[in-house]
C-alpha cells in the first residue's frame, strides 16, 4: 500500500531564503545547526553574504537583448549556467543525500563536487552525474591518498578538488550542534526529544527504511569498513598539514593518474594564488570555507578581484562563499570569477524538497542571473566586467 505524505504542500519556493526557512522548519535543531555552522563569533559567515549587498548594479534603460546566454566552459566542461556544486560532507538532511544533489546537477547541466566526507559513495554519485569532481582533504599518509585518488579515477571522476583551508577554529559563540559519533539505538533514544518534533524529516527517512548515515564510505580502506565522520575528522587532525611541495605532489599524482583538472580550494591571498600557479593547478577557488575556517577572514567576494587580476590569465578562478541569488553570481562573474560554487544554498533545497529542491535552487539562480543580464543590457555572461557594478571605495581586500 502506498503511503501518502500527510504534510504534502506546494514544494516550489521562490528564493533560497524561503528554502532555508523551510529547511529550518523541517530539520531537527542539531541537523540545522550543523548546516548553519560558522566558526567563533561568525564574523566571516556574516560578511560572506553581507558583502554582496554592498555591491550595486548599474542597469541600462534601453538597448536590452531579447536573448541572453549564461553557458560557459568551466574546467573543460560546458555548463548551462556558471553555478557548480561545492562539496559538503555528510548530507544527512535527506535520505538520498549526495545522490539527489548529483541528479539535480546533471539535470541542470552543471558540475557536481563530491566531498570525501560524503555519506554516499563516489561510485553512486558518478553514476548519477558523470561530471563529478572528487574532493579530498589532506588526510592520511601519501599511500592512502593515492589509493583514494585511484578509486575516484576508477569510478569516473573527471577532476580533483583539494581543500586545504581548514584550521582548528571550531568554537562557536552560539554553541556547537550535537553531532553523534554514530546513529544507534542508544543515540536515537537520547536524541528522540529533538527529533520527534520534526515528523516530516522522520517521515522521509521512515518511508525508505533508512536512518541518517554518519559514516564516510569514500574513506574506507580497500575491503575495510567506512570510518565514522568523527573517525575521518580525527584522521585529518592527526595528519601533518601540507606544504606547497605537497600540493605539487598531489597535483602531479592526479595528473599522472587521470590527466583531468586539479582545483585548489580555499585560496584567499594573491601570493598564495601565484604559488598555486607555480604548483601547476588547473584552477583555484577563492574561498574561506563558508565561514567555517579562521573567523575574521574577509568575505570571498572581497578577495576575488585582486586574485583574478593577478592570475586569471593563467588559470581558471572560481569563487564560493555567500552566494544566495542570481545577482550574487553576476557580481562574482563581473569581478573575475569563471564560475561560482554553492554550498548551503543547495543544502537548503535538499532539505526542503530533495532532488527537486536542489533543482529549484538552480532555477532560482538561473532566473536571477537572466534578470540581471537583461537589466545590465548584456547578451552574455562573457560581457560582464567590473564596470557593470557600483563598487564602494575600499571594498576589495588583498
Amino acid at each position: 500500500m502506498k503511503i501518502e505524505n500527510p504534510w504534502k504542500q506546494n514544494p516550489w519556493f521562490e528564493s533560497v531564503a524561503v528554502a532555508q526557512r523551510r529547511a529550518q522548519k523541517r530539520l531537527p535543531q542539531p541537523v540545522y545547526g550543523a548546516l548553519v555552522a560558522g566558526s567563533e563569533r561568525g564574523q566571516t559567515i556574516h560578511d560572506n553574504q553581507a558583502a554582496f549587498g554592498e555591491l550595486g548594479m548599474l542597469p541600462h534603460v534601453a538597448g536590452h537583448h531579447a536573448d541572453r546566454s549564461m553557458t560557459r566552459t568551466v574546467l573543460g566542461h560546458e555548463v548551462s549556467l556558471p553555478v557548480l556544486i561545492s562539496p559538503t560532507g555528510v548530507q544527512a538532511v535527506h535520505p538520498d543525500g549526495e545522490v539527489a544533489v548529483a541528479r539535480a546537477a546533471n539535470a541542470r547541466g552543471t558540475i557536481m563536487g563530491l566531498s570525501n566526507f560524503a555519506s554516499k559513495s563516489v561510485e553512486e554519485v558518478v553514476e548519477a552525474c558523470p561530471n563529478t569532481f572528487f574532493q579530498m582533504y589532506w588526510t592520511g599518509d601519501r599511500d592512502v591518498m593515492v589509493q583514494r585518488m585511484e578509486r575516484a579515477h576508477k569510478a569516473g571522476a573527471v577532476g580533483l578538488i583539494a581543500t586545504l583551508d581548514w584550521s582548528f577554529s571550531m568554537g562557536r559563540d552560539w554553541g556547537s550542534p550535537e553531532i553523534p559519533e554514530k546513529v544507534d539505538l542508544k543515540t536515537m533514544v537520547r536524541m528522540a526529544p529533538k527529533v520527534v518534533t520534526k515528523p516530516r524529516w522522520l517521515y522521509e527517512f521512515g518511508k525508505t527504511g533508512q536512518i541518517p548515515d554518519l559514516t564516510a564510505p569514500n574513506l574506507a580502506p580497500p575491503g575495510g569498513e567506512a570510518p565514522t565522520f568523527f573517525g575521518a575528522y580525527y584522521e585529518w587532525m592527526t595528519t601533518p598539514p601540507p606544504s606547497w611541495e605537497d600540493v605539487a605532489w598531489m597535483r602531479d599524482r592526479w595528473t599522472e593518474l587521470s590527466g583531468t583538472p586539479f582545483v585548489l580550494k580555499g585560496v584567499g591571498r594573491v601570493d598564495d594564488a601565484r604559488r598555486a600557479v607555480d604548483a601547476g593547478v588547473s584552477a583555484i577557488s577563492v574561498s574561506n570555507h563558508g565561514g567555517n575556517n579562521l573567523d575574521g577572514t574577509p568575505a570571498a567576494i572581497r578577495l576575488l578581484n585582486p586574485i583574478a587580476n593577478a592570475v586569471g590569465g593563467e588559470i581558471e578562478v572560481l569563487m564560493d562563499g555567500g552566494v544566495r541569488r542570481g545577482s550574487d553570481v553576476v557580481k562574482a562573474l563581473a569581478l573575475g570569477a569563471r564560475a561560482v560554487l554553492i554550498g548551503r544554498a543547495y543544502l537548503w533545497g535538499l532539505a526542503a524538497n530533495g532532488q527537486a529542491g536542489v533543482e529549484n535552487v538552480f532555477d532560482v539562480l538561473r532566473g536571477g542571473i537572466d534578470s540581471a543580464l537583461l537589466g545590465l543590457g548584456v547578451a552574455s555572461i562573457d560581457e560582464l566586467t567590473p564596470e557593470h557594478l557600483l563598487i564602494p571605495e575600499g571594498f576589495h581586500r588583498s
